[in-house]
C-alpha cells in the first residue's frame, strides 16, 4: 500500500494562531505535501516552560483551529515519547509506526540557518525532505550549512509576522487579538482565561 507524502510542522502552539494555519494550508495546497500534521511539542528543550499552557491545553486549541481543514492534522505523537523530544527521535518512531508514509519536515527560513545544531541533522537530511517557508529577516542572513541541499525545498508562502509571544503579551496587557486568532481558538482562550 503507497503511503501519503506528510509536512510535519512542529511547535509549542502557544497558542496556535493564523499565522501557523495560513503556512500549513499553503503548504497542504501548494507542495506535494498530502497532509500536514502540527505536531504539538510538549516541551522544546530551548524554551522556558513557565508560559507554555499544560499540553492537553494547547492540542485542544490545535484541533479547534484545523477542524474544517481536511488536511491538516493535530498530533500529539510526541506526548508519550521521553522527554526532552528531538525530532531525530520522533522521526525514527513514525518511521516505525507508520512504514508506508514518507515524513518532511517544515521550518521557516531561520530554523534551516540553525540547523547544524539539532541532534544527528545528517540523519535528518539524509532521509527527510524538508520544506522552508521564508520569514522577513533578509535573506542574505539565511545561509546556512543546508541552504543549497538537494532535500531543502524552498516555498513562496506568505511571509507571517505573528508570534504567539507577541499574542500572549497583548491578552495579558487586555488588549484585543481577536483577529489573529481562529474564532474557535480565541473562544477557549478567552473562556479559560489564559494568559491573563
Amino acid at each position: 500500500m503507497k503511503g501519503k507524502k506528510i509536512g510535519l510542522f512542529f511547535g509549542t502552539f502557544n497558542p496556535i494562531h493564523l499565522g501557523h494555519l495560513v503556512i500549513a494550508n499553503h503548504m497542504a495546497e501548494f507542495t506535494e505535501l498530502q497532509e500536514i500534521w502540527l505536531v504539538v511539542t510538549p516541551h522544546n528543550p530551548h524554551k522556558k516552560k513557565s508560559s507554555l499552557l499544560e499540553d492537553h491545553h494547547r492540542l485542544e486549541l490545535v484541533y479547534r483551529a484545523t477542524e474544517n481543514y481536511e488536511k491538516l492534522k493535530p498530533s500529539d505523537i510526541e506526548f508519550a515519547l521521553p522527554q526532552p523530544n528531538y525530532t531525530v527521535k520522533t522521526l525514527v518512531y513514525l518511521k516505525e509506526k507508520y512504514p508506508n508514509n514518507e515524513f518532511c519536515l517544515i521550518m521557516g527560513e531561520d530554523n534551516l540557518r540553525s540547523l547544524h545544531k539539532w541532534k544527528n541533522v545528517e540523519m535528518i537530511i539524509e532521509n527527510h525532505d524538508i520544506y522552508v517557508y521564508p520569514r522577513v529577516q533578509s535573506s542574505h542572513d539565511m545561509h546556512g550549512k543546508y541552504n543549497d541541499h538537494p532535500r531543502v525545498k524552498k516555498v513562496d508562502a506568505p511571509i507571517m509576522e505573528i508570534s504567539s509571544t507577541f499574542i500572549r503579551k497583548a491578552i495579558s496587557e487586555g488588549k484585543n487579538i481577536q483577529p489573529l486568532l481562529q474564532p474557535k481558538v480565541w473562544e477557549y482562550v478567552d473562556l479559560m482565561n489564559f494568559y491573563k
